[in-house]
Protein backbone atom coordinates (compact mmCIF):
# COMPACT_ATOMS: atom_id res chain seq x y z
CA UNK A 1 0.00 0.00 0.00
CA UNK A 2 2.74 2.31 0.68
CA UNK A 3 4.65 1.58 -2.01
CA UNK A 4 1.35 2.26 -4.43
CA UNK A 5 1.03 5.71 -2.71
CA UNK A 6 4.47 6.46 -3.74
CA UNK A 7 3.94 5.39 -7.22
CA UNK A 8 1.13 7.86 -7.21
CA UNK A 9 2.62 10.44 -5.85
CA UNK A 10 5.05 10.41 -8.24
CA UNK A 11 3.27 10.37 -11.72
CA UNK A 12 1.24 13.05 -10.02
CA UNK A 13 4.05 15.56 -9.83
CA UNK A 14 6.19 14.31 -12.35
CA UNK A 15 3.49 14.64 -14.81
CA UNK A 16 2.67 18.10 -13.48
CA UNK A 17 6.81 19.26 -13.50
CA UNK A 18 6.74 18.09 -17.26
CA UNK A 19 4.00 19.88 -18.23
CA UNK A 20 5.94 22.95 -17.32
CA UNK A 21 8.86 22.31 -19.29
CA UNK A 22 11.09 21.79 -15.78
CA UNK A 23 12.92 18.68 -14.51
CA UNK A 24 11.43 17.87 -11.66
CA UNK A 25 12.95 18.52 -8.58
CA UNK A 26 12.10 17.00 -4.75
CA UNK A 27 13.21 18.60 -1.59
CA UNK A 28 13.45 18.58 1.85
CA UNK A 29 14.09 21.07 3.91
CA UNK A 30 15.03 19.84 7.45
CA UNK A 31 15.27 23.03 9.94
CA UNK A 32 17.78 22.71 12.96
CA UNK A 33 17.55 24.19 16.71
CA UNK A 34 21.16 24.75 17.86
CA UNK A 35 21.53 25.34 21.37
CA UNK A 36 23.99 28.64 22.72
CA UNK A 37 27.36 27.37 22.99
CA UNK A 38 26.82 24.67 20.70
CA UNK A 39 27.91 26.59 17.28
CA UNK A 40 31.22 24.91 16.87
CA UNK A 41 30.08 21.18 17.92
CA UNK A 42 27.42 21.80 15.05
CA UNK A 43 30.13 23.00 12.50
CA UNK A 44 32.00 20.34 12.71
CA UNK A 45 28.93 18.04 12.68
CA UNK A 46 27.88 19.11 9.30
CA UNK A 47 31.49 19.19 8.50
CA UNK A 48 31.64 15.45 8.96
CA UNK A 49 28.16 14.52 7.50
CA UNK A 50 28.96 16.85 4.18
CA UNK A 51 31.07 13.72 3.18
CA UNK A 52 28.23 11.27 3.76
CA UNK A 53 26.16 13.53 1.90
CA UNK A 54 28.70 13.57 -0.88
CA UNK A 55 28.86 9.50 -1.22
CA UNK A 56 25.11 9.90 -1.38
CA UNK A 57 25.16 11.90 -4.28
CA UNK A 58 27.94 9.90 -6.04
CA UNK A 59 25.42 6.88 -4.88
CA UNK A 60 22.50 7.89 -6.75
CA UNK A 61 20.65 8.44 -3.70
CA UNK A 62 20.27 12.30 -3.91
CA UNK A 63 20.89 15.01 -6.41
CA UNK A 64 22.52 17.70 -4.13
CA UNK A 65 22.54 18.66 -0.56
CA UNK A 66 23.00 22.06 0.98
CA UNK A 67 23.52 24.29 4.07
CA UNK A 68 21.83 27.38 5.31
CA UNK A 69 22.17 29.82 8.12
CA UNK A 70 19.06 31.44 8.91
CA UNK A 71 18.49 35.04 9.59
CA UNK A 72 17.32 36.12 12.32
CA UNK A 73 18.70 33.60 14.47
CA UNK A 74 18.13 34.14 18.07
CA UNK A 75 17.40 31.09 20.65
CA UNK A 76 13.91 31.94 21.04
CA UNK A 77 13.41 32.88 16.98
CA UNK A 78 13.35 28.84 16.37
CA UNK A 79 16.21 27.32 13.75
CA UNK A 80 19.15 28.60 13.22
CA UNK A 81 19.89 26.23 10.32
CA UNK A 82 18.64 24.50 7.41
CA UNK A 83 19.81 21.38 5.72
CA UNK A 84 18.22 20.96 1.80
CA UNK A 85 18.13 17.79 0.21
CA UNK A 86 17.35 17.07 -3.19
CA UNK A 87 16.14 14.74 -5.39
CA UNK A 88 14.70 14.21 -8.86
CA UNK A 89 12.99 11.17 -8.04
CA UNK A 90 10.44 11.52 -5.52
CA UNK A 91 10.23 8.11 -4.34
CA UNK A 92 14.06 8.23 -3.56
CA UNK A 93 13.35 11.35 -1.71
CA UNK A 94 10.77 9.39 0.25
CA UNK A 95 12.49 6.36 0.79
CA UNK A 96 16.08 8.08 1.68
CA UNK A 97 18.96 5.85 -0.04
CA UNK A 98 21.05 3.73 2.08
CA UNK A 99 22.82 6.19 4.58
CA UNK A 100 24.89 3.01 6.28
CA UNK A 101 26.26 2.39 2.47
CA UNK A 102 26.83 6.36 2.23
CA UNK A 103 28.49 6.54 5.60
CA UNK A 104 31.14 3.21 5.02
CA UNK A 105 31.46 4.56 1.53
CA UNK A 106 32.66 8.18 2.84
CA UNK A 107 34.48 6.56 6.40
CA UNK A 108 35.86 2.94 5.44
CA UNK A 109 37.95 3.31 8.39
CA UNK A 110 35.96 4.39 11.08
CA UNK A 111 35.62 1.90 13.65
CA UNK A 112 32.23 0.74 15.24
CA UNK A 113 32.68 3.00 18.58
CA UNK A 114 34.14 5.82 16.57
CA UNK A 115 30.83 5.61 14.54
CA UNK A 116 29.07 5.65 17.79
CA UNK A 117 30.83 8.82 19.04
CA UNK A 118 29.97 10.73 15.47
CA UNK A 119 26.01 9.84 15.69
CA UNK A 120 26.28 11.31 19.80
CA UNK A 121 28.27 14.29 18.26
CA UNK A 122 25.05 14.83 16.06
CA UNK A 123 22.55 14.23 18.35
CA UNK A 124 23.94 17.04 21.03
CA UNK A 125 24.84 19.27 18.64
CA UNK A 126 21.61 19.98 17.36
CA UNK A 127 17.56 19.49 17.51
CA UNK A 128 15.85 19.22 14.08
CA UNK A 129 12.50 20.86 14.80
CA UNK A 130 10.77 20.07 11.57
CA UNK A 131 10.94 18.51 8.62
CA UNK A 132 9.00 19.72 5.04
CA UNK A 133 8.36 17.64 1.65
CA UNK A 134 8.14 20.24 -1.27
CA UNK A 135 8.22 19.50 -5.28
CA UNK A 136 9.36 22.65 -6.76
CA UNK A 137 6.59 24.13 -9.42
CA UNK A 138 7.49 27.49 -10.71
CA UNK A 139 11.36 29.05 -11.47
CA UNK A 140 12.56 31.87 -13.64
CA UNK A 141 14.68 31.21 -16.69
CA UNK A 142 18.31 31.56 -15.54
CA UNK A 143 21.67 30.19 -14.94
CA UNK A 144 22.35 31.36 -11.23
CA UNK A 145 24.20 27.83 -10.03
CA UNK A 146 23.95 28.88 -6.44
CA UNK A 147 27.44 29.56 -4.96
CA UNK A 148 28.95 29.44 -1.52
CA UNK A 149 27.55 32.95 0.12
CA UNK A 150 23.92 32.66 -2.02
CA UNK A 151 21.74 34.85 -0.04
CA UNK A 152 18.23 33.12 -0.72
CA UNK A 153 14.64 34.90 0.91
CA UNK A 154 12.37 32.36 1.87
CA UNK A 155 8.94 33.49 2.03
CA UNK A 156 6.50 30.69 3.90
CA UNK A 157 2.89 31.08 1.92
CA UNK A 158 -0.56 29.49 3.04
CA UNK A 159 -3.06 29.36 0.96
CA UNK A 160 -6.58 30.10 1.85
CA UNK A 161 -8.71 26.96 1.35
CA UNK A 162 -9.88 26.35 -1.91
CA UNK A 163 -7.20 28.81 -3.41
CA UNK A 164 -4.41 26.88 -3.67
CA UNK A 165 -4.94 26.68 -7.65
CA UNK A 166 -6.18 30.50 -8.25
CA UNK A 167 -2.66 31.25 -6.01
CA UNK A 168 -0.56 29.29 -7.61
CA UNK A 169 -1.69 30.63 -10.96
CA UNK A 170 -1.59 34.13 -9.92
CA UNK A 171 2.57 33.46 -8.53
CA UNK A 172 3.14 31.98 -12.73
CA UNK A 173 0.84 34.47 -14.50
CA UNK A 174 1.20 37.55 -12.64
CA UNK A 175 4.29 38.23 -10.69
CA UNK A 176 6.69 35.54 -12.39
CA UNK A 177 7.03 37.79 -15.22
CA UNK A 178 8.20 40.81 -12.34
CA UNK A 179 10.66 39.00 -10.92
CA UNK A 180 11.70 37.72 -14.78
CA UNK A 181 12.57 41.32 -15.44
CA UNK A 182 14.46 41.63 -12.34
CA UNK A 183 16.42 38.71 -13.24
CA UNK A 184 17.24 39.65 -16.43
CA UNK A 185 17.96 43.59 -15.61
CA UNK A 186 20.28 42.50 -12.38
CA UNK A 187 17.99 42.88 -9.37
CA UNK A 188 18.05 39.66 -8.34
CA UNK A 189 19.27 35.85 -9.31
CA UNK A 190 16.71 33.72 -9.86
CA UNK A 191 13.39 33.38 -8.44
CA UNK A 192 11.08 30.11 -8.06
CA UNK A 193 7.88 28.54 -6.06
CA UNK A 194 7.80 25.24 -4.30
CA UNK A 195 4.60 23.25 -3.05
CA UNK A 196 4.11 21.39 0.27
CA UNK A 197 3.23 18.02 -1.13
CA UNK A 198 2.63 16.41 2.58
CA UNK A 199 1.20 19.55 4.16
CA UNK A 200 -2.34 20.58 2.97
CA UNK A 201 -4.14 19.89 6.37
CA UNK A 202 -6.53 23.36 7.59
CA UNK A 203 -3.63 23.48 10.46
CA UNK A 204 -0.02 23.19 8.02
CA UNK A 205 2.06 26.89 8.92
CA UNK A 206 2.79 27.20 5.27
CA UNK A 207 1.62 25.59 1.53
CA UNK A 208 4.07 27.17 -0.76
CA UNK A 209 7.42 28.41 -0.61
CA UNK A 210 8.56 31.15 -2.70
CA UNK A 211 12.04 32.41 -2.90
CA UNK A 212 14.37 35.26 -4.43
CA UNK A 213 17.72 34.28 -4.91
CA UNK A 214 20.43 37.07 -4.59
CA UNK A 215 24.19 36.71 -4.99
CA UNK A 216 24.69 38.11 -2.02
CA UNK A 217 23.31 41.41 0.77
CA UNK A 218 24.45 44.09 -1.84
CA UNK A 219 22.76 42.67 -4.62
CA UNK A 220 19.56 42.17 -2.19
CA UNK A 221 19.68 45.90 -1.40
CA UNK A 222 20.15 47.19 -4.42
CA UNK A 223 17.94 44.48 -6.57
CA UNK A 224 14.78 46.19 -8.74
CA UNK A 225 12.34 44.48 -6.30
CA UNK A 226 13.11 46.58 -3.28
CA UNK A 227 11.89 49.79 -5.02
CA UNK A 228 8.02 51.61 -5.01
CA UNK A 229 5.73 48.89 -6.63
CA UNK A 230 4.17 50.20 -9.58
CA UNK A 231 0.24 50.49 -9.97
CA UNK A 232 0.04 47.39 -11.55
CA UNK A 233 2.02 45.12 -8.93
CA UNK A 234 -0.13 47.13 -6.07
CA UNK A 235 -3.39 45.95 -7.86
CA UNK A 236 -1.93 42.60 -7.95
CA UNK A 237 -0.91 42.29 -4.86
CA UNK A 238 -3.95 43.16 -3.55
CA UNK A 239 -5.76 40.20 -5.66
CA UNK A 240 -2.99 38.31 -3.94
CA UNK A 241 -3.34 38.90 -0.60
CA UNK A 242 -7.35 37.22 -1.24
CA UNK A 243 -6.11 33.84 -2.11
CA UNK A 244 -2.91 33.49 0.26
CA UNK A 245 -1.65 34.23 3.74
CA UNK A 246 2.05 35.67 3.81
CA UNK A 247 3.16 33.87 6.86
CA UNK A 248 6.84 34.60 8.17
CA UNK A 249 9.96 35.48 5.52
CA UNK A 250 13.53 33.97 6.28
CA UNK A 251 16.68 35.27 5.11
CA UNK A 252 19.07 32.17 4.35
CA UNK A 253 22.79 32.10 3.09
CA UNK A 254 24.28 29.05 1.69
CA UNK A 255 27.49 27.93 3.37
CA UNK A 256 27.93 24.36 2.10
CA UNK A 257 26.86 22.59 -1.23
CA UNK A 258 27.01 19.28 -2.39
CA UNK A 259 25.97 18.31 -6.44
Amino acid sequence: MRKLFIIMVMTLFTTMAIGQDQEPLFLIFEFMHVDEGQGTAYAETEAFWEKVHAQRVKNGDCIGWDLWRLEPSGQEQGAQFMTVSLYNDPVKMMDGGDFNKAWKDAYPNLTDAESNAKMEMTAKSRNLTHRVFLQQIDLTKDNFDMPIGTLAVINFMKAKPGQSAAYEKMESEVFKPFHQSDVESGGRASWGMLRNMLGYATEAYATHIVFDMYTGYEQFFKGGSNGPASEAQQKAYQEMNALRDLKSVTHATLVRKVR
